[in-house]
């Protein structure tokens, strides 16, 4: 209610909050101080209110929330009460430059994201019609599980029959929910937290790469490839790492990308048809030269 209270621009006096909320000065005096000592709080006299500035910011916890949704909250050190005070200060404002994915526009389609969103909550069991290269497929009695926001792209995780799936969502239309409802499924909800990628295979497959010294900072450094392991580092500073995947797009744009600095040790075959793949590229290429 104080958080309110100020939100709303009202000025607090202690011993009205004392007498409101049945407490002792020393105790809402305690509130202002620490609970709230990441807020810009002002006092004028024995009132207190908050910077006009800042009417309508978030708690710290909201913010945390929000961070956890968002899949940011270990982009920064901390989320303490001093950084969240920080951030509210143009100052520090000017000191920080974050750049990411892009993100895809949702215009037009936020009622259609709502009444997914909503599905997923009551359990229910949709019907839609989906978009694919060659031609719209309709789909009957699934069971949505979880919008997925991926490399700035959002996905809708659902259950067709016994398997899982991943639809765009950008791709869905004519979306209808329908009257029959789905058990919770905690191992499906345990295994979308868990899983790196899009790619809901039932049937997961190892790849083992091989990554120059070059190159290895980077792959320490962050994740490049989905449920990435260090495996091995080497003597000459490269490593060895393996990554169990749904399908193998989710590593060879990877590999490609870094070549020649990564090579793929196993499954056998798969490093020879990508060089394959590769020369015939640089064949065509030549060819139109």
């Amino acid at each position: 209610m104080m958080l309110v209270k100020l939100n709303q621009g009202e000025k607090l006096d202690l011993h009205d909050l004392a007498d409101e909320f049945g407490v002792n000065v020393r105790t809402v005096q305690r509130d202002i101080n620490e609970r709230f000592a990441y807020l810009p709080i002002q006092r004028s006299g024995t009132k207190y209110h908050l910077d006009p500035a800042y009417l309508g910011k978030l708690t710290t916890r909201d913010i945390e929330r929000f961070a956890g949704l968002a899949g940011v909250r270990g982009l920064f050190p901390s989320l303490s009460d001093e950084f969240m005070r920080d951030i509210f200060d143009a100052r520090i404002q000017s000191a920080l430059l974050v750049k990411g994915h892009s993100y895809e526009s949702l215009a037009g389609k936020e009622q259609l994201f709502r009444e997914l969103e909503q599905a997923i909550i009551a359990r229910r069991h949709i019907a839609f019609d989906y978009s694919k290269a060659d031609g719209i497929k309709r789909y009957q009695a699934i069971a949505p599980f979880k919008l997925m926001n991926h490399k700035g792209i959002w996905y809708l995780a659902a259950r067709d029959g016994d398997k899982l799936k991943t639809y765009s969502f950008a791709k869905i239309a004519a979306l209808r929910l329908t009257d029959t409802h789905f058990e919770p499924a905690p191992s499906i909800d345990q295994r979308l937290a868990e899983e790196d990628g899009i790619w809901m295979g039932e049937e997961k497959k190892e790849i083992v790469l091989k990554i120059s010294r070059e190159v290895a900072s980077y792959f320490k450094r962050r994740k490049l490839i989905a449920n990435q392991v260090i495996e091995k580092e080497l003597e000459d500073g490269g490593l060895i790492l393996s990554a169990k995947v749904g399908h193998v797009n989710q590593v060879l744009p990877i590999v490609r990308y870094w070549i020649p600095n990564i090579r793929i040790i196993s499954p056998e075959g798969l490093q020879e048809e990508l060089e394959r793949e590769l020369k015939a590229y640089v064949e065509r290429v030549g060819s139109l030269v």
